[in-house]
């Protein structure tokens, strides 16, 4: 199978998404704590524990809608807690991001090896059926169907959450006083808005979407859970976040960019074609491709950034 023929094809597009769902949602997480002025490094043991709470849910009878609300509220506990570190008793964000990752990581492994500990292979749920309906809407379901026909409802959510969260942020009050408390606090403090509980509420939700995409691996993409699982995505949202430039539909572009390159690598291993120009390559360089094609484009972009100018600064009521 030649490169184009890869990118043309359905499975290809069907793929990218897939793995631009978790990404999505991490990164639409990770802006928004970094809007309000807070690094949140504690993502991928919020996602683990989001994928673990979830899937466990539905494994004991919930609905999987109802998995979702769970692993979200799992998120919006550890983002609490994060905020409490970072914000109420201004800790350094680095040290209170990793500390929650690796509470949150291994309180999952911990509960997993109890509540688990005879079984040989991982357990396994009904996870989201494809939305096979949109293949029968006229018009929409010949162009998009194929695609988004096999795609599950989280994918969707994810899409139709970017310009959500752009119209919340940039059109709305609520919007400008989290990019406020991330830019100047002391002047969103002399607006009246408090700033503390801003950017803790700003933690809070984007834990919360953290931990859905997590949620989005046990419930969706695969049925079972397993360690290692989240595998580093965590990391690669933190970097999307400043290859967007902290604008949602950027961050959109970036998850689909890094996703292509990743369902791109898969295929060209299995079909031992090889980019243009290039002989065949062993397969340990196309599994470095995404993330070396996605560190270029970060280099490139970042220069140019505009980061929030009250980002990893603790800040104090009263002061200035």
């Amino acid at each position: 199978m030649e490169l184009l023929d890869i990118l043309a094809s359905a499975p290809f597009w069907i793929a990218v998404l897939r793995v631009a769902t978790p990404l999505v949602f991490g990164t639409l997480g990770v802006l928004l704590c970094e809007r309000a002025g807070v690094l949140n490094l504690g993502i991928e043991g919020i996602m683990v524990a989001g994928a673990f709470g979830g899937w466990l849910a539905v494994y004991h009878g919930a609905p999987l809608w109802g998995g979702v609300a769970v692993a979200a509220a799992v998120g919006l506990a550890f983002g609490l807690l994060h905020g409490w570190l970072t914000v109420s008793l201004a800790l350094s964000q680095h040290v209170a991001g990793l500390g929650v990752t690796m509470l949150a990581t291994s309180l999952s492994y911990y509960a997993y090896r109890i509540g688990f500990a005879s079984v040989s292979t991982p357990p396994t749920i009904t996870p989201f059926a494809p939305m096979r309906w949109i293949e029968d809407v006229p018009l929409l379901g010949r162009v998009l169907g194929p695609v988004f026909g096999q795609e599950s409802a989280l994918t969707l959510l994810a899409l139709g959450l970017v310009p959500v969260v752009a119209w919340v942020l940039y059109r709305t009050p609520l919007g400008l006083a989290v990019r406020m408390v991330g830019e100047n606090p002391a002047a969103a403090e002399g607006q009246g808005i408090r700033v503390g509980a801003m950017r803790i509420g700003a933690i809070m939700a984007g834990s919360a979407l953290m931990a859905v995409g997590g949620a989005f691996l046990t419930l969706s993409a695969f049925n079972a859970f397993f360690f290692n699982m989240i595998n580093g995505r965590g990391w690669i949202c933190v970097a999307l976040v400043v290859f967007a430039s902290w604008r949602p539909g950027r961050a959109l572009a970036g998850a689909l960019l890094f996703a292509a390159f990743d369902a791109l690598q898969l295929r060209l291993q299995q079909s031992g074609a090889s980019l243009p120009g290039l002989p065949p390559l062993p397969y340990q360089l196309y599994l470095m491709l995404p993330y070396v094609l996605s560190i270029l484009a970060l280099v490139l972009v970042a220069r140019r950034a505009t980061y929030p100018q009250a980002l990893m600064k603790p800040y104090r009521k009263g002061e200035r």
